[in-house]
């Protein structure tokens, strides 16, 4: 039995009652194991700074203890779709212990290192059918293999659409070695928190 996305039914933006000015893409919220407290996309708050770091790139609170409802009334007002690159992991198993620890850790490398069977969200086929996307962003680097040949033909067609396109630190706790490099090689201009370095790394790559 697979695995699915958690909000499957969002990833094909069809529920959004806007048209979307920028994409954000992720990679995969489990439907299972039940440790998944995530109310929708990045809703896993105690480990990501999402919702602390993108309102603030907008001049705003952070949403980081909000509702659901405030986060996507907020991606509302600001015209942002979000979805994922996985829509299920087709081979794992619910009764495998294995797999609900691997899936429970919340790892990208734990899927791609120990399955290989996924249903992929067409991301080319979702900015064909909004043109109105013109950011779009993924919120993971692309230097392995794998993560290169799913996001190349997304880069491919922003490229050859007038599409801005950009990958971003993660927004998760994942990002702690590369915040704690920062402040040993700026030691007169450190940042203390790690969601004001993501801030800061994600005012770097955002479209204004």
């Amino acid at each position: 039995m697979a695995c699915n996305h958690k909000f499957r039914n969002d990833l094909d933006l069809g529920k959004l009652d806007f048209e979307p000015l920028t994409l954000i893409v992720g990679t995969f919220n489990p439907e299972w194991p039940l440790s998944n407290s995530a109310e929708w996309f990045y809703g896993r708050t105690a480990s990501s700074c999402f919702w602390d770091i993108l309102p603030r790139l907008y001049g705003g609170e952070s949403l980081i203890g909000a509702s659901p409802a405030e986060w996507k009334q907020f991606c509302h007002d600001k015209q942002i779709a979000i979805t994922d690159i996985f829509s299920s992991i087709d081979d794992a198993d619910p009764d495998n212990p294995e797999h609900q620890k691997m899936l429970g850790g919340f790892s990208d490398n734990a899927i791609i290192h120990n399955f290989e069977d996924f249903t992929y969200v067409n991301i080319v086929q979702l900015l064909h059918r909004h043109p109105s996307i013109k950011n779009v962003y993924l919120t993971r680097s692309v230097t392995e293999a794998f993560w290169r040949h799913l996001w190349n033909p997304v880069a491919h067609y922003c490229n050859h659409n007038t599409i801005r396109q950009r990958k971003l630190i993660t927004p998760s706790g994942d990002a702690a070695y590369q915040h704690e490099a920062y402040n040993i090689q700026n030691p007169g201009n450190q940042i203390p928190r790690l969601e004001d370095y993501l801030l800061m790394r994600w005012q770097q790559e955002w479209h204004f």
